[in-house]
């Protein structure tokens, strides 16, 4: 309820130092006093970090002795520690959400340099929170029911893994495969790096697992074609293939959570014409030489044994014209070949050319010293340069000769190859936009799949039931992978133990009375959180799926939809308290 004016006002402010992060710019012993000077303030502290332990026990045992009804924390974004300030206000016995955070470092001291202008802003925000929290009313969280089944999108290693640990915990999965077959990318490699362990035994055993499962429903050739509901009550339709189009057949499911291992795509190495592949026939990728190895005999297109091979790294990653980022695989797999094309051949000269050497992880270093002791050449060539590969001249002992700036001699080198294996990194898969649409999450500027956030909640998304895991986020390797999938399918679990979901009491809310059917807000809601009663012509709010973000608020002609937490009262109060 709002404060009546026979209420008395005992605000508790809290100005965080977040270490140096706040106070190297901003004053917060200023701030305080500022606050401490406003009316209905009872108490106002300044801590180096309030989100420590000691800070959150300070507010909470305020609480308790001073009466506080109202608390305002000067801190950091809301989206890092809201949660965490909300949690130290329940435990002292006020509602959390009758608390009230200004952002007076990213909105504040990270984005000025003016000591006393940053100060001067930071008492503003301040003054705008502590002016909103008066407004503010007590909510409680609604509670639905949770379907116990779990559908997950991607057979690869992450995706088996996800389906192993939920199967395992007594739930049933609904595995949804594009292909005809499980396994994903990993299903093409041969041995793994560093310790060359073989990729099919590492499959086997899960795909095994999984096929003998009676909790696992395996459902190959088939498409997540549309996903309706919130966290624990998703209906998804999916589409098997069955050979033909027209012999294909949907099949609806009930699941409460979703678990996207979608995985990714290599890159299209003819992008890069410089190195002639697909034209010069021994120029082949790094998957082209898995199956080369898988066959059990490395040989040249023509079947003579190779006399020099050279490895070539960041095709695709790395560059400026491609993709920036580091495919974090390529090293390692890289050294994996120039090993075992020395263990098959002896006598062949492997060159490794590459931009830096990525030997992070366990057993990696010692694996990069092992691929120095075989006398494989390495070689280092510039950032967003390219080798430059060419047909050898008929005297040549050799199939290709390749040309390259050599940074550490300072020298152009012409190398000899007979074979060419080409590290092409991870892209995002075609079909990674259609997918986020389905499950309403979001991409970033190279098409991965974006997480809640990414040190705090890496396999969460911003809709509440999705859960991402594997390559579809980002490239990595095995060991990441698999604790992305546990990692997922753990918070699952946590849901699952519960029985039921606790909703956040912070959504819209449609006053039926006030509305006219115009159906604006079902187009404009991003969450697909409204629906439209056709029976009494009016649109409700799903209160589960709603994410509070206001777009139907904003839209509606008829201003029948009023945000909890967000209202007109409490948002102008703000405004005011920050223009005094």
């Amino acid at each position: 309820m709002t404060m009546s004016p026979n209420d008395e006002l005992k605000i508790g402010v809290y100005v965080c130092n977040c270490g140096t992060n706040i106070s190297h710019i901003i004053d917060a012993e200023a701030v305080k006093d500022f606050a401490a000077s406003l009316p209905g303030v009872k108490v106002c502290r300044s801590y180096r970090y309030m989100c420590s332990n000691p800070g959150q026990e300070m507010i909470t045992k305020d609480i308790k002795e001073l009466g506080l009804n109202r608390v305002v924390v000067a801190a950091c974004s809301p989206r890092m520690h809201e949660k965490t300030f909300r949690g130290a206000c329940a435990a002292g016995g006020l509602n959390p959400y009758l608390c009230e955070l200004a952002n007076i470092r990213e909105q504040c001291s990270w984005v000025h340099t003016d000591k006393l202008a940053a100060t001067a802003k930071a008492k503003s925000l301040t003054h705008g929170a502590i002016n909103r929290v008066i407004q503010q009313q007590p909510l409680d969280p609604l509670t639905a029911a949770m379907c116990p089944e779990t559908l997950v999108v991607g057979g690869g290693i992450a995706g088996l893994t996800a389906a192993l640990e939920l199967a395992d915990a007594g739930h049933r999965v609904h595995l949804v495969e594009k292909t005809d077959r499980l396994g994903g990318n990993l299903a093409r490699v041969d041995l793994t790096a560093p310790h060359l362990d073989a990729a099919r035994d590492l499959l086997t055993e899960r795909i095994v697992r999984v096929r003998q499962s009676p909790r696992v429903s395996v459902l190959l050739r088939s498409e997540l074609k549309s996903l309706t509901g919130y966290v624990g009550n998703y209906t998804a339709l999916v589409e098997t293939r069955n050979g033909s189009p027209a012999t294909a057949e949907s099949k609806k499911l009930e699941v409460g959570n979703v678990v996207v291992a979608s995985g990714y795509k290599e890159f299209d190495a003819s992008r890069i014409t410089h190195y002639g592949y697909g034209t010069l026939p021994n120029v082949i990728t790094s998957f082209e030489f898995e199956a080369v190895l898988r066959a059990g005999k490395i040989t040249t297109k023509a079947g003579k044994e190779p006399q020099y091979v050279a490895i070539i790294h960041c095709v695709g990653s790395r560059n400026a014209e491609f993709h920036g980022y580091c495919s974090r695989v390529c090293c390692m797999t890289a050294l994996k070949y120039a090993q075992e094309v020395k263990s098959a051949i002896p006598g062949c000269y492997v060159s490794d050319l590459y931009i830096d050497m990525h030997a992070f992880g366990k057993g990696c270093e010692d694996f990069y010293k092992r691929g120095s002791e075989v006398k494989t050449l390495f070689l280092m060539y510039g950032k967003n340069e390219r080798a430059v590969i060419r047909k050898a001249n008929p005297g040549d002992d050799c199939e290709m000769v390749i040309e390259v700036n050599e940074k550490l001699s300072g020298e152009t080198i012409e190398l000899p190859a007979d074979l060419v294996i080409l590290m092409v990194g991870m892209e995002a898969r075609p079909d990674a936009a259609e997918l986020a649409r389905l499950v309403n999450i979001s991409q970033d500027k190279d098409g991965w799949f974006i997480e809640s956030h990414p040190k705090l909640d890496p396999v969460a998304t911003t809709t509440d039931g999705i859960y991402i895991a594997g390559t579809c986020a980002a490239p990595k390797d095995i060991p990441d992978t698999v604790a992305q999938a546990r990692a997922a399918a753990a918070r699952i679990l946590a849901k699952i133990s519960k029985g039921k979901i606790e909703i956040d009491g912070v959504f819209a809310e449609v006053n039926e009375d006030r509305c006219s059917g115009c159906r604006m807000c079902n187009e404009l809601c991003p969450y697909s959180a409204i629906e439209f009663d056709p029976e009494k012509r009016r649109s409700h709010v799903i209160a589960a799926a709603c994410k509070a973000c206001g777009c139907c608020v904003a839209a509606c002609p008829s201003g029948a939809i009023k945000g909890r937490h967000f209202t007109d009262d409490q948002v102008l109060a703000q405004i005011e308290g920050i223009l005094i």
